[in-house]
C-alpha cells in the first residue's frame, strides 16, 4: 500500500502544503471548486467519491487536480462524478464546461423542442471528438449565431 492510500485527502488541489486554507478561488477551475468543496462539506476522500459513483480513484484525482481541462471528460464520467459527489448531474456538467471555456444552459430558450435537446446533447457530446482548432472555429460560429439573434431581438 502506498503512503497517500491511507488519507487521499491530503494535498486536495488548491490548497497549500501544511496548511488547510485553500488557494485563491480563482487560481482552480469550476470543477476542480466544486469537486473540493464537495470533498470538504462531506469529509469525504477522492476514494470515497470514486467508490460512491463507480470511476477509478486516478479519475476523480486528475479531475480534481487539472487547472486547465483542454475538454470535458465524458458524459458517462460526468454522470458517474455526480453520483460520486452527491450533486445533481447538470452541476458537474456546467462545471466541467466552464472549466473548459463553455458554457452550458440546463434551460433550453422558450418555444424550444424537446427534440433540440438531443442536437445540444450532441453538440455538447461531440467536443470532444474536436481538435482544439476546430473547437476554436465552432465557437466563433457559435457566437456569430447568438450576435445575429441579438440582433434581430434589438430590431
Amino acid at each position: 500500500m502506498t503512503a497517500h492510500a491511507a488519507d487521499d485527502r491530503q494535498g486536495l488541489p488548491g490548497e497549500r502544503s501544511g496548511d488547510s486554507a485553500p488557494a485563491p478561488e480563482r487560481a482552480i477551475n469550476p470543477l476542480q471548486r466544486l469537486i473540493q468543496q464537495r470533498l470538504r462539506e462531506r469529509g469525504w476522500s477522492y476514494g470515497e467519491v470514486a467508490r460512491r459513483g463507480g470511476l477509478p480513484r486516478s479519475t476523480v484525482y486528475t479531475l480534481a487536480s487539472t487547472r486547465n481541462l483542454v475538454r470535458p471528460p465524458r458524459p458517462a464520467t460526468i454522470d458517474a462524478l455526480a453520483r460520486g459527489l452527491d450533486v445533481p448531474v447538470s452541476a458537474v456538467r456546467a462545471a466541467a464546461a466552464e472549466s473548459t471555456g463553455l458554457h452550458y444552459y440546463e434551460e433550453a430558450p422558450a418555444g424550444q423542442q424537446d427534440q433540440d435537446d438531443r442536437e445540444r446533447e450532441l453538440l455538447i457530446a461531440s467536443i470532444d471528438e474536436l481538435s482544439p482548432d476546430d473547437r476554436r472555429h465552432v465557437a466563433a460560429l457559435v457566437e456569430s449565431l447568438r450576435n445575429r439573434t441579438s440582433a434581430r431581438k434589438d430590431r
